[in-house]
């Protein structure tokens, strides 16, 4: 029996696909050992108890998204409806959406049967960052992955969960020594760190603007080799896992960001189209059938670039664009009496940012609303074409050598 079949962690029998795959499990603080496939966090309600729970199951990190997971619980819902803008309003909803999080993290606790690794991913930018983080340690998370942000202040948040592993989403080398810098200082160093290619992944990027997307400082080929240099010369060579995100999609990439020095990857998209995950049939349905030409980037109400399908909505928000910028001001309160994020676009008047309310594009999404959804997509064509298949069989198809690599 190898050594990875030994480690109850891993599904057995996704051991046996990873030790004839060629590729090096991924090692964690405290002695965990993973398939070195991390399933990235999508909100509004993509990946929530269902998908992260059988990702875990397999021996894998699955990861439920914090944002707004009271859209999966229709008593939660109800509990908001007819809610007017103010002070009132905003503290019933975050109320219930930290609800939503505790039994969120509880059913995907129960469905990942002990194995694998629960994350949650809360994004910087949220109002209500720091209360999730709270409620996640509460109820025993196993990881915090954190982007659209520098998290400076989560080994703060999480001093008294020593054994929470810590994993900050960045980009570039750059941001890479900063964090670790910072956090030295606090006596806590990352247990892994994401670094996400702007030019490939979904969603919001970690670029300072669209124009920024295909700069070469975010390539693999070389933030990676920057990195480990640094963690050399900082005397933390192997203490710090990286895993590679954005446009991953078949073995042999996963092998190539192994061989630059990535200890794992992180999928998104191929995870959200599966039968699994936690979004309307008609949301998959879209996204696997979308190509890239399809895709479309652009700024978001949170400042950043976005990722995402050009949907009838998106082309007819982005030909509005110039005119509702002009006219942004800044408003009293959140006119959804919902304020998801810190600063926002549409609420702040902030006339380079989106402005529209992205809680209800994404929750549209949700529904398979294509009308009126956003539709968050990385590049790339999925493993299985427009085929929705299970989490198991996607591990499956990534684990699975092609038979030249397999006999070499």
């Amino acid at each position: 029996m190898s050594q990875n079949a030994q480690n109850a962690r891993i599904d057995p029998q996704m051991n046996d696909w990873l030790d004839r795959s060629g590729l090096s499990p991924l090692r964690l603080r405290g002695g965990r050992s993973l398939l070195p496939i991390v399933q990235g966090g999508m909100g509004v309600g993509v990946s929530a108890q269902s998908l992260a729970g059988a990702v875990a199951a397999s021996g894998a990190m699955g990861t439920l998204s914090s944002v707004d997971l009271r859209r999966l619980h229709p008593d939660l819902m109800a509990r908001c409806e007819g809610l007017h803008a103010g002070e009132a309003a905003k503290r019933v909803i975050e109320a219930a959406n930290q609800q939503a999080l505790a039994r969120e993290i509880a059913g995907a606790r129960e469905r990942s049967k002990g194995r694998g690794v629960l994350a949650l991913n809360v994004m910087r930018a949220l109002s209500d960052y720091a209360a999730s983080v709270k409620t996640a340690l509460r109820e025993g998370i196993d990881a915090l992955v954190v982007g659209a942000g520098l998290p400076l202040d989560l080994p703060d948040l999480a001093q008294d969960h020593p054994d929470t592993l810590l994993i900050p989403i960045l980009s570039d080398a750059r941001g890479v020594q900063l964090i670790v810098r910072k956090w030295e200082r606090k006596q806590r160093l990352p247990d892994a760190i994401v670094i996400e290619h702007p030019r490939l992944a979904g969603g919001h990027l970690g670029a300072a603007k669209v124009a920024d997307l295909g700069d070469g400082r975010f390539d693999f080929e070389r933030v990676i080799p920057e990195c480990l240099e640094f963690f050399e010369k900082a005397g933390i060579a192997g203490l710090i896992p990286l895993i590679a995100a954005g446009g991953v999609r078949s073995h042999a990439q996963i092998r190539h960001l192994q061989g630059l020095g990535a200890a794992a990857v992180q999928l998104g998209t191929p995870f959200a189209v599966t039968q699994e995950g936690d979004a309307h049939p008609e949301f998959k349905r879209v996204l696997a059938e979308a190509q890239d030409s399809q895709l479309v980037e652009f700024t978001s109400v949170a400042g950043l670039p976005a990722r995402a399908l050009a949907t009838p909505w998106l082309r007819n928000y982005l030909k509005a664009e110039p005119r509702l910028q002009a006219v942004a001001q800044v408003k009293a309160r959140c006119t959804k009496a919902f304020d998801c994020l810190a600063q926002c676009g549409l609420r702040d008047g902030l006339k380079g940012w989106g402005q529209f309310c992205i809680d209800n594009q994404l929750g549209a999404a949700l529904r398979g609303d294509l009308s009126k959804g956003l539709f968050f997509r990385g590049v790339g064509a999925l493993p299985f074409g427009p085929e929705i298949r299970t989490v198991r069989e996607l591990l499956q198809r990534l684990l699975e050598a092609e038979p030249a690599l397999a006999a070499a």
